[in-house]
């Protein structure tokens, strides 16, 4: 059974730094497409960041420069790093697992960022 487990949210301040995490079981994250997605109240869940199986990353434009992507197959674990946080980054974020036609999601960690 496939489970992906998302953690380190929290409340922060404007300018803060979280890392979120997200630790698979029952499947291989590193040969797959890895994605955080992010869902404000009211608004449509997005697109946040991905890492490909080979490594390469991709980022929405908001975020380019203050997030990071990043995996650690030893722990079979992925990870964003989210520093010069803003009140709009505030959203539960997702993780995603990307396998063919088949996806899986984490349950989702909640980020409030205060001004």
């Amino acid at each position: 059974q496939v489970q992906l487990v998302e953690s380190g949210g929290g409340l922060v301040q404007a300018g803060g730094s979280l890392r979120l995490s997200c630790v698979a079981s029952g499947i291989i994250l590193s040969i797959n497409f890895m994605e955080w997605h992010r869902q404000a109240p009211g608004k449509q869940r997005e697109l946040v960041a991905l890492i490909s199986p080979g490594g390469s990353t991709n980022y929405q434009n908001s975020v380019k420069g203050r997030f990071t992507i990043s995996r650690d197959n030893g722990k079979n674990t992925i990870y964003l790093q989210m520093n010069s946080l803003k009140p709009e980054d505030t959203a539960v974020y997702y993780c995603r697992l990307r396998r063919g036609v088949t996806d899986y999601w984490g349950q989702g960690t909640q980020v409030t960022v205060s001004s």
